[in-house]
């Protein structure tokens, strides 16, 4: 008799495929069992370990060959890492066990695209073998042009129009199924439509259209709509096509060549709609699909890396950013991907050296340069950071705004090794190009204060930054910190308690609020403050000072470095 397994889906709608992770009330035997493989699975899969995930569930599965919970998530889990290769033979298992599920129908789907067998993706189809309606409708319409029959197909395509909800995709679709075959007539006929124009179906609809526009001879329209798409962007995929239509010759239609590439396309709409709105182990299966049909597309390989970044993925997201070719025009962004991958890793030595190549490779990029300073500084190397970037300074148009951040970066660096006029320099040059930039203001404000310079100054400036961000501890803790150095000790309990509050296991914040007590007499608050602080772990020079405050208090310290009392009544306060 014939199973079916039920996988919740995690977004209502016509493109929700129910290839979520099976649920516990799928395999009460397993739970009574609670065995340790089982256990380890399920672990594995909510960290987003795949590779471990499928190797526990397989572990299980020798104990239990045919258990629908255990198939499916061992086939989800294959997914996830992109092996399509172990998914099939999971996937073809359950089939024989007659269990009928979403995500192992969607890996024998692809299976047979792959080899060629349309028939067999059609049948499927026939004999019920869902994934959701919006991809099932799609994916068949591309089947029947896969075999052949584009009268069939456009039906197909139709169809999907007339389903109330998806009359946009359907449409989308079927113009790439027509520039596919040549007839861009049809397929700019339908994406210049003025109630669903090309910018109603996304940006690769306008990439698509802007194409499709060439081929007709019309380089100077497809370049206008990207303009109106796009604006003034720096993506390299964009400029590039810009660049190629500014010539003469006709850029070749490529964003789907084939039925295949047509079904990558489908898997990979479904992913960037479920992407702001799913879960991303959900939506990376879908994406997943998308990069096995297509392994050329960059933009699904993109997709697939950042949700596995966001998910603390990095070893398998830096294999995505890699996947991309460095002929394509994204490989710079995927590389800049990869590098912000290895440095959440840290792997900063690995990310300095991927930096490193891509900036010999492409040193007319200001923020490839920006980005190698970036990592540069984390790294420790101080005036190689501040070398890349002036060079990205040096690259950016005066009119960038982006600049302000160049200069702030190089400014915390100049800070950092004790040269402070670059460093004020840098500060107000970025302020000079965004006034109100709340970091800048309390990173400069807070340096002078440190400073004992422009107290006046820092003062205001720290008050603007608060205004702008009032939930920021350390920028609360800075306007406490200039009222304390101003001698408005009752002045800076306020703020400094506050900055604890939102800054509760700062030890700096906490340090701070220890000395504010201590000038205003509540010696007892202050102590507590001070051993608050020593607990969360503080630099070494501070948690010297700390200690010596707890044994001689505050003010005979500060007399020890030359500063002036708060209290000056006290001649040799103890704690």
């Amino acid at each position: 008799m014939k199973r079916l397994i039920s996988t919740g889906t995690l977004l209502a709608g016509l493109f929700c495929a129910g290839m979520g992770i099976a649920q516990e009330g799928d395999a009460p035997e397993l739970l009574d069992r609670q065995s340790g493989a089982y256990l380890a699975a399920r672990n594995a899969a909510a960290a987003g370990d795949f590779a471990a995930a499928a190797d526990y569930f397989g572990q299980a599965l020798t104990g239990d060959p045919q258990n629908p919970y255990l198939l499916e998530n061992t086939a989800i889990a294959f997914v996830a890492l992109g092996d399509f290769a172990s998914a099939v033979p999971v996937a073809q298992q359950m089939r024989l066990a007659g269990i009928d599920s979403q995500v192992s129908n969607m890996v024998l789907i692809c299976d047979a695209i792959v080899q060629g067998d349309w028939d067999r993706v059609i049948a499927d189809f026939d004999e019920g073998r869902s994934v959701s309606p919006l991809l099932d409708g799609l994916v068949k319409a591309w089947a029947m042009q896969g075999v052949g029959d584009m009268t069939r197909a456009l039906a197909g395509f139709d169809a999907v129009i007339a389903t109330e909800g998806m009359a946009g995709y359907g449409l989308f679709h079927k113009a790439l199924a027509l520039a596919s075959v040549g007839d861009f007539e049809g397929a700019e006929a339908i994406l210049s439509d003025s109630t669903l124009g090309s910018a109603n179906f996304g940006p690769r609809a306008a990439v698509a259209h802007a194409q499709i526009l060439s081929q007709l001879d019309r380089n100077e329209d497809a370049s206008a709509l990207l303009t109106t798409t796009f604006g003034d962007t720096i993506d390299p995929a964009i400029t590039a096509l810009q660049a190629r239509l500014d010539g003469a010759e006709a850029v070749p239609f490529d964003l789907v060549t084939s039925p295949r590439e047509g079904v990558a396309e489908v898997a990979f709409m479904i992913a960037a709609l479920l992407s702001s709105e799913a879960r991303e182990d959900y939506t990376l299966q879908y994406a997943r699909v998308a990069q096995y049909l297509a392994p050329g597309n960059a933009d699904a390989a993109m997709l697939t890396a950042g949700l596995l970044q966001n998910m603390g993925r990095y070893d398998l997201a830096a294999t995505a950013f890699a996947s991309v070719p460095q002929d394509d025009p994204s490989f710079v962004n995927a590389e800049i991907g990869r590098i912000d991958t290895l440095r959440r890793s840290d792997q900063i030595d690995v990310a300095a050296e991927v930096a490193q190549s891509l900036a010999r490779a492409r040193p007319d990029l200001a923020f490839v340069q920006a980005r190698l300073g970036d990592v540069l500084r984390d790294s420790g190397d101080s005036d190689g950071a501040i070398k890349a970037y002036s060079a990205a300074l040096d690259l950016y148009p005066e009119t960038d705004p982006n600049r302000w951040v160049v200069y702030y970066t190089r400014a915390i660096v100049a800070h950092d090794i004790g040269d402070w006029d670059q460093a004020e320099a840098d500060f107000r040059a970025a302020l000079a190009i965004n006034p109100d930039q709340a970091q800048v203001l309390n990173y400069l404000g807070y340096s002078l204060v440190e400073r004992g310079e422009k107290l006046d100054e820092a003062l205001e400036m720290i008050e603007r930054a608060v205004a702008d961000e009032p939930e920021s501890g350390a920028i609360v803790d800075s306007l406490g910190w200039v009222y304390f150095q101003l001698g408005r000790y009752d002045e800076a309990i306020a703020p400094l308690e506050r900055a604890a509050v939102l800054e509760a296991t700062d030890p700096i914040v906490n340090d701070h609020l220890g000395d504010a007590y201590w000038a205003v007499g509540r010696e007892r608050e202050a102590r507590f403050q001070w051993l608050r602080a020593q607990s969360f772990d503080p630099e070494e020079k501070l948690a010297e000072r700390i200690r010596a405050k707890l044994e001689r208090g505050l003010d005979a310290v500060r007399r020890d470095e030359g500063l002036d009392a708060t209290r000056p009544e006290l001649t040799d306060a103890r704690p």
